[in-house]
């Protein structure tokens, strides 16, 4: 990163069924050397042991971090080699670090670094608008989230930080995972869509060739990527040739 000032994106992780999305967008933006703060709510804990097996624990986040953005869509466990090494010097944890009765801690992971922030700490950087942050995805999005954010309830950190994002006219993205939708549902979404928010429904599509999960999710990050303007190459895009990806899978 040229910047001087370490500006992270903001991942903000929901009780929403689809963490395997959140790993992808995590693992893209730390290989596009992008730095990333990370909000995992209280809900999307119990999603995550659901979903992999495995906690995910404040006093030992990076070996679950490491662990989680590993493991493949598919259920494999070490599809992906992300290394996410304990901070040292130069590393910047010591201009943000908290304490342990605090929190928000920084890792290098060669490309871009990883700060984490407990939910419950509204009290962290990216509670404030000050905080030199580029923008904000929630990935998943739950809907309790989305009305949270759209009511500007800010009840945890993740809330909090997205209703900062709005008012800072920074961009964030909103990939909710839920169907069927309510009417209460659309209503927030219109709402946030209003306020200039990207809602970006985690609806995966066919037309890149995709034979495996992993591919399907991937397509849904990479165009919560593209909302963002962070280069990434997730999926074949379509060049306007029918069958085109059939014929070059």
């Amino acid at each position: 990163m040229s910047d001087s000032v370490r500006r992270p994106w903001i991942v903000g992780v929901s009780g929403a069924s689809g963490t395997p999305y959140a790993a992808s967008v995590i693992r893209a933006l730390l290989a596009a050397g992008e730095d990333v703060d990370l909000v995992v709510s209280r809900a999307s804990r119990l999603t995550l042991l659901d979903e992999t097996g495995h906690p995910f624990r404040d006093a030992h986040w990076r070996e679950d971090l490491r662990r989680w953005l590993a493991r493949g869509a598919d259920g494999t466990p070490d599809a992906y080699d992300v290394a996410i090494p304990e901070p040292g010097p130069g590393t910047g944890e010591e201009a943000g670090t908290r304490t342990e009765t605090g929190t928000g801690t920084g890792t290098d992971t060669g490309g871009g670094t990883v700060r984490y922030w407990p939910a419950g700490d509204l009290a962290a950087g990216p509670s404030s608008g000050s905080y030199p942050a580029r923008g904000m995805i929630v990935v998943p999005a739950s809907t309790a989230s989305v009305a949270g954010i759209a009511l500007g309830l800010s009840k945890d950190l993740l809330q909090r930080t997205a209703s900062v994002t709005l008012k800072e006219r920074r961009p964030l993205v909103v990939a909710v995972r839920e169907t069927p939708l309510n009417g209460q549902t659309l209503r927030h979404l219109v709402t946030l869509d209003e306020a200039g928010a990207v809602v970006l429904p985690a609806s995966p599509a066919f037309y890149a060739g995709a034979a495996h999960i992993q591919e399907l999710v991937d397509f849904v990050a990479g165009r919560a990527l593209d909302a963002l303007g962070v280069p990434h190459a997730l999926y074949r895009r379509w060049e306007g040739e029918l069958g085109g990806a059939q014929r070059q899978s």
